[in-house]
């Protein structure tokens, strides 16, 4: 008679499942109602109860069955866990109002040129007398300072306090849903605040008028408090910012106190996971913590009789490691390093020995079950990958050699297998491979978590430590900078599609692997198209816009056969962050784009501030500008004077500019007023790029009877009342009009009358709160494609249509 079946057998099924589910529910668009995944549950749940219960052999067809019941009740768990979340998002009804909060400040607050930023747990909100539900925590700014005056709503602000974690305080605030830019390839900001359990944003009104109270100094958030003391210590100690930063970094993991101009160094030379609480940190503490409880263990000969030094070993440092991570701000690489190493742990202590590829796949499973969203992070691919091709290329025994060989060529093997195998991923997540990333993660692994992670800890109870760390950190730091001044130290290319990143990654395993030769030279057909790839361009005599979401402001991608050209570069977030940092410089990466032209309309700073990270990321690029001699930007590359009459044609696409003309540019113009028009057209179709003109300018382009018919608008200076007049857009008469504006911008951008203007016209309008990026071909006129629509999901805000 045969015995029941048991679950063990189907390990690999369950675990697959368990893997492949939440990676299927993170592709939906929008949620199912809660009581839809809980009926999916039960019924999978119970399924595969059966399945497992079945006196027969496990066939494949049984093994499949399993393998998708796990997977449909994974699906239905993480459905179930995000419809949950959900329900406790922001009322749109409260957005924009004055609302008074109490609360305790759940994290230490974060420093920047705009003031500072924090977590704030919620217990009250009215809005006048009326009570009013919030989200349990909220991420609010207190700005203050000469950037937050210069956005023009906070230049009464009062200057923020010292804030603490723990403190309870009474704020006025105006609350929004959580609303990024979305762009192509890049940082998708409100899946990050989905990962942080924030559902909504907002700024704190810090007024004569409305000050805010501290209430009282509370008990909460202890390990936050104690974060917030030492990093102050190490500001205070470290006279260096650059350095006292990595060390903030690495015991507290305040990332946010490393400049960007560092971070760019660590990215080109490959060791940015180093410089951030990574797995990699929380891996070799655990290790150091286990050797160190292991060798006191070892002392006790009654410890060794009651439990065995190494199982010892193993549960000590896993515990000192999750105090060193929740110390360190419990961070989501964090966590997710913890559940592996415990999962594998207790795989161990349980005395079973399972196959690298299972035990593998048990600690994926459990970081998804915990983390369904961590599949959609780089680092968690970057960390299982790199762990799997460690354990799949495994050498065995070592070979006869040297004693004091064996360490060196085991740590240099390693980061070679590392380094090839992830090479073709890491051109698939970021767009980039570090050339020089092997030498300088030769030096920095074991100068990072041997010599100055160690110090940074140290200093927590001896302050010079802090001092060594620091010079430790100077030394580093001059080699990177060395590294990174290298012409060929980064390989930029166009991020490639899933299919050939996933061959890539296999290729890059099959010539890291011990195998012989003619087997590894298959992997070289599989890396191919990941190195080769390029982006689909336009056919001759055709051209794309790429109208990128970038807040408030103007920044277009005009796309030819074989030229770019970009029409205005969006704006300055800050001292170190702008669009073209942030969203235009990733963009032409990913696309793999040459820009031949930067085209900027005006002086203004929401047109102009993203334009030297483009220009010193693009230095064949030449700039046609309507900008004075004087301005920065003449100093970085020759400006061509932005004039009527000018006209060139790439690819049988024909550029023309239409305004200003010389006539118009006189000493005390205003700059919307000498905003660069350009016009882009094909036999067939055109598109009108107007920058921030106003209606005295429309009437002057309709005077001069200038070509401006068009298919698709620039909608001219974000839809202010100033412009788009009935007879500019009856002339023009486009299909689409595209609106550049933030989301909720203090402008009331577009004018919600000159919106009606367009609707009462017929014209489709595509505004980036809507839409995020919008993509438009000439080869297909009648649409346009939204970032925000195609590649939307269930954690991105929505807002209702535009309706006339």
């Amino acid at each position: 008679m045969q015995t029941p079946a048991t679950p063990a057998r189907f390990g690999v099924p369950l675990l697959l499942g368990a893997v492949l589910g939440p990676a299927a529910q993170l592709q939906q668009a929008a949620l199912w109602p809660s009581p839809g995944y809980a009926a999916l549950l039960a019924a999978a749940l119970l399924a595969l109860a059966a399945v497992l219960r079945l006196r027969a052999g496990f066939a494949p067809a049984r093994l499949l069955a399993a393998c998708c019941l796990a997977a449909l009740a994974a699906f239905a768990l993480c459905g179930a866990r995000a419809a949950v979340f959900a329900g406790d998002g922001l009322d749109p009804s409260l957005e924009g109002r004055d609302l008074v909060v109490t609360g305790v400040i759940a994290a230490m607050p974060q420093h920047s040129e705009l003031g500072q930023r924090l977590r704030f747990d919620v217990d009250s909100a009215v809005d006048g007398a009326q009570p009013v539900r919030l989200p349990p925590r909220l991420s609010l700014a207190w700005y203050a300072g000469p950037w937050a005056a210069s956005a023009g709503s906070f230049d009464d602000q009062l200057q923020p306090p010292a804030l603490r974690a723990g403190e309870r305080w009474q704020f006025t605030v105006r609350v929004r849903a959580p609303h990024g830019t979305l762009n192509p390839h890049g940082f998708d900001y409100e899946l990050w605040l989905w990962e942080q359990g924030l559902q909504a944003t907002g700024s704190i009104r810090a007024t004569a008028g409305q000050a805010p109270r501290r209430l009282e100094a509370t008990w909460l958030h202890p390990i936050e408090r104690a974060r917030q003391a030492v990093r102050d210590a190490i500001t205070r100690r470290i006279a260096d910012p650059a350095s006292a930063g990595v060390v903030a970094a690495l015991v507290v993991g305040d990332q946010n106190a490393i400049a960007r101009g560092d971070w760019d160094v660590f990215r080109a030379t490959g060791v940015a996971h180093l410089m951030s609480i990574s797995g990699l940190h929380v891996t070799m503490f655990a290790w150091l913590a286990g050797l160190l409880v292991a060798a006191g263990w070892r002392r006790s000969a009654r410890l060794c009789l009651a439990w065995p030094a190494p199982h010892a070993a193993m549960a000590g440092g896993l515990a000192l490691a999750t105090g060193y991570a929740l110390f360190s701000g419990w961070g989501v690489p964090a966590q997710r390093t913890l559940l592996m190493l415990g999962c594998v742990g207790a795989l161990r202590l349980g005395g079973r020995r399972w196959p690298w590829p299972v035990t593998w796949l048990a600690a994926c499973a459990a970081v998804v079950t915990v983390d369904p969203w961590a599949l959609l992070q780089p680092g968690f691919w970057l960390s299982f990958v790199a762990v799997g091709v460690l354990f799949a290329t495994d050498p065995g025994p070592a070979p006869a050699a040297p004693a004091w060989w064996r360490k060196p060529w085991g740590l240099l093997r390693e980061q070679l297998v590392v380094t090839l195998a992830l090479a073709p991923l890491t051109l698939l997540l970021f767009g980039q491979v570090s050339v020089v990333g092997l030498l300088a993660n030769l030096v920095a692994i074991p100068w990072v978590t041997l010599v100055v992670t160690p110090l940074a800890m140290a200093g927590v109870l001896l302050p010079v430590a802090w001092d060594l760390a620091a010079w430790a950190v100077q030394g580093l730091a001059w080699l990177l900078q060395l590294l990174a001044g290298l012409p060929f130290a980064v390989w930029w290319g166009p991020v490639p599609p899933l299919w050939a990143g996933a061959a890539g990654v296999v290729g890059g395993l099959l010539l890291a692997m011990r195998l012989p030769w003619p087997l590894r030279a298959l992997g070289l057909p599989l890396v191919l198209p990941v190195l080769l790839w390029q982006a689909p361009r336009p056919a001759a005599g055709q051209f794309e816009l790429l109208a990128a979401d970038i807040g408030q402001g103007n920044a277009v991608l005009v796309r030819t056969a074989t030229h770019t050209l970009v029409y205005d570069t969006g704006p300055r977030y800050g001292v170190d962050s702008d669009a073209g940092q942030r969203v235009l410089v990733p963009l032409l990466r990913a696309l793999g784009e040459r820009v031949d032209e930067v085209v900027l309309s005006h002086r203004d700073s929401d047109h102009t501030g993203g334009a030297a990270s483009v220009l010193a990321m693009q230095p064949q690029a030449t700039l046609l500008a309507s900008l004075e001699a004087s301005h920065p930007l003449a100093m970085v590359r020759p400006v061509m004077p932005c004039r009527a009459g000018r006209r060139w044609s790439w690819d049988g696409v024909a550029f023309e500019v239409l305004h200003p003309a010389e006539a118009d540019v006189v000493p005390g113009a205003k700059p919307n007023a000498v905003s660069c028009v350009l016009r882009v057209a094909t036999a067939s179709q055109a598109a009108l790029l107007v920058g921030d003109i106003e209606q005295p300018q429309e009437a002057a382009l309709l005077r001069r009877r200038a070509a401006l018919a068009a298919q698709v608008l620039l909608v001219p200076h974000h839809g202010s009342r100033t412009s788009s007049s009935g007879a500019f857009l009856d002339a023009v008469r486009p299909h689409w009009a595209l609106v550049q504006a933030g989301y909720r911008n203090r402008f009331g951008h577009p004018a919600p009358d000159v919106l009606q203007r367009y609707l009462d016209r017929g014209i489709d309008v595509v505004d980036s709160p809507r839409c995020g990026a919008a993509w438009w071909s000439s080869a297909a006129p009648d649409a346009v494609r939204c970032e925000r629509v195609a590649a939307g999901r269930y954690w991105h805000h929505r807002l209702p249509a535009l309706e006339p």
